[in-house]
């Protein structure tokens, strides 16, 4: 009885039978589900049958597009034979077939996608809206880094005069007020613009910098001003003469 049994369980095969049974592992996959079919890489069998192209029938809008496309290709690479004729974004479209929208990665003959079939493209609005939102979001930080390098540029051309003014100053030369109060209702200006600035992110960081920049600046001719008025109240002690120069240093 036990060489019976051992002679029925030698006998029972699966009934399922392997990708090697069927012609070789090298050209067959198993999807998802327990679908055994050809696999779909350059590395698959040269001598297989070549896989041919079919015509798919889009319609977008009114107007409809034939496109000549390999069976087993994707519907992602669908939309983007599409993309020149229709003028629409690969990620602005979305393609319906049999009554339902297609994912990109989904194959054509998997779908049921044959020679002659109908496919419905149409504009995918929440894909349009928040590239919309993106291209302006990216003009928005382009006009603020234009701004800010053109008001870099003037703080720059001030910031030498500044330098130029602090150095007359220090070597003892008074410099005329309207000069020092010019420089600051100037730099006071690039102030305002950058307020004016709207900006996010590192836009923010730099326009940010600015303002720290030209307030040094300010603070900076604020204290020219003061050593300015000093170097003209000591010019006025020495006109009288140099007895009372003299006097005043001996009194000092």
């Amino acid at each position: 009885m036990n060489n019976r049994m051992k002679t029925k369980a030698a006998g029972i095969s699966s009934p399922v039978k392997s990708a090697a049974a069927i012609g070789g592992s090298e050209g067959w996959e198993v999807r998802p589900g327990g679908m055994l079919v050809q696999r779909r890489s350059s590395d698959s069998n040269q001598n297989s049958i070549p896989i041919p192209n079919i015509k798919v029938k889009v319609k977008y809008g009114r107007s409809y597009h034939e496109v000549n496309i390999n069976s087993q290709a994707s519907f992602g690479e669908l939309k983007k034979m599409l993309a020149g004729p229709t003028g629409l974004p690969t990620q602005d479209q979305k393609l319906i077939y049999k009554d339902k929208v297609k994912d990109s990665k989904t194959f054509l003959d998997v779908a049921g996608v044959k020679d002659g079939s109908k496919v419905m493209l149409i504009e995918d609005e929440l894909s349009k809206e928040r590239r919309h939102l993106e291209s302006l979001k990216t003009a928005k930080m382009e006009k603020a880094s234009k701004e800010i390098a053109a008001i870099r540029f003037e703080v720059d051309k001030l910031a030498k005069q500044v330098a130029s003014t602090e150095l007359e100053i220090n070597c003892g030369k008074k410099v005329l007020e309207t000069v020092l109060l010019n420089l600051i209702e100037l730099l006071m200006t690039q102030l305002i613009k950058l307020d004016g600035i709207s900006a996010d992110g590192d836009m923010k960081l730099q326009r940010r910098m600015q303002v720290k920049r030209v307030q040094k600046y300010i603070e900076t001719l604020d204290v020219l001003k003061i050593r300015n008025s000093a170097l003209g109240s000591m010019a006025n002690e020495r006109i009288p003469g140099p007895v009372v120069v003299t006097t005043k240093w001996e009194t000092f």
